[in-house]
C-alpha cells in the first residue's frame, strides 16, 4: 500500500518531459503567431500533438504513471489545445471581425476547457474505446490545419469569406468538444502488442501519405475525423430505434421505457 501512494505521489522524469514538450510547443506557436508566422505556428500545435500522444503511452508502457502527470497534462493540454488554437485563429483571421472574433476564440477556449474538466471528472466512467466529444488535440489540429492551409496558399477566398469560414470553424469545433457524440479514442491499439507484418507496412504507406502534402491531407483526415463522431452517433440512434420497434412489436417494453403498468 506504502509502494502505491509512493508511486500516485512521485514524479517521473521520461513522460513529464513528453509533456514538458508538449507544453513548449504549444506556447511557441503562441509566439509564433504573434510575430506573424502562422505556418510555423500550426505546424507547433501538430508537434505538440505528437509530443500529447507519446506521454500518456510511455508512461504505461514503464508503469510509471502517477496523479501529479495526470493534472500537468491536463494544464498542457489547456494551454496547447485551448489557449494556443484560439490565439493563432484569432491573430490570423478572427481580429478582423472585431467582437465576433474575439467571441468566437473564446467559445473554443471555453469549450476545450469544459472538455478537458468532464474528461478528467468522468475518467472512470466513459466508455474507453470512444471518448465524448470531439478531444481537444483533434479540435486544434482541426483549427491549426486550417490555417496552415491557406497560409500554404492551397484555396484563395476573399477576405471576408475567409474570416467568417474560419469564424464558423472554431465555434465548430469549440461546440463539437463539448457535446455527446462519441469520437474514437483508439485506446485500443497498444504499443507492446505485436502485430502482423501488414500494419507495419500500413504505417508506412501513412506516412508516405501524409508527408505527399501535409497540409493539404492533416486537415482532410481531421475534418474526417471531426464528423465521424456525428456519423456514429446517428448510427446508434438507428440501432436503438429499430431495437425498440423490434421489442414493441414483440410485446416488450424498449430498454429507454418503463413496462407498462398493471391493468386498471
Amino acid at each position: 500500500m506504502t509502494d502505491e501512494i509512493h508511486r500516485r505521489r512521485s514524479i517521473y522524469l521520461l513522460p513529464n518531459a513528453f509533456t514538458t514538450a508538449n507544453l513548449f510547443a504549444g506556447f511557441y506557436a503562441v509566439v509564433q503567431a504573434m510575430n506573424g508566422r502562422f505556418e510555423v505556428a500550426a505546424i507547433a500545435i501538430f508537434l505538440a500533438m505528437v509530443f500529447d500522444s507519446m506521454d500518456g503511452r510511455v508512461a504505461r508502457l514503464t508503469n510509471t504513471q502517477s496523479a501529479f502527470g495526470e493534472q500537468y497534462d491536463s494544464l498542457a493540454d489547456m494551454i496547447s489545445f485551448g489557449m494556443a488554437p484560439a490565439l493563432v485563429m484569432y491573430e490570423w483571421s478572427l481580429q478582423g471581425l472585431g467582437r465576433w472574433g474575439w467571441l468566437a476564440a473564446f467559445v473554443y477556449v471555453v469549450g476545450a476547457a469544459l472538455r478537458l474538466a468532464r474528461f478528467n471528472a468522468n475518467i472512470g466512467v466513459v466508455d474507453k474505446q470512444y471518448f465524448q466529444g470531439l478531444p481537444s488535440p483533434a479540435a486544434a489540429a482541426l483549427v491549426a490545419g486550417y490555417v496552415w492551409l491557406a497560409v500554404d496558399n492551397k484555396f484563395s477566398l476573399a477576405g471576408g469569406t475567409l474570416s467568417w469560414s474560419a469564424f464558423a470553424l472554431t465555434v465548430y469545433a469549440g461546440l463539437a468538444m463539448v457535446s455527446n457524440a462519441p469520437f474514437f479514442s483508439g485506446k485500443s491499439f497498444a504499443l507492446g502488442r505485436s502485430v502482423p507484418f501488414w500494419v507495419m507496412l500500413l504505417v508506412v504507406a501513412v506516412f508516405v501519405f501524409v508527408s505527399s502534402d501535409p497540409p493539404v491531407v492533416l486537415f482532410g483526415l481531421f475534418v474526417l475525423y471531426s464528423l465521424s463522431g456525428w456519423l456514429t452517433w446517428l448510427l446508434r440512434v438507428r440501432r436503438a430505434r429499430r431495437l425498440g420497434q423490434r421489442l414493441r412489436e414483440a410485446g416488450e417494453a424498449p430498454p429507454d421505457e418503463p413496462p407498462p403498468g398493471p391493468p386498471r
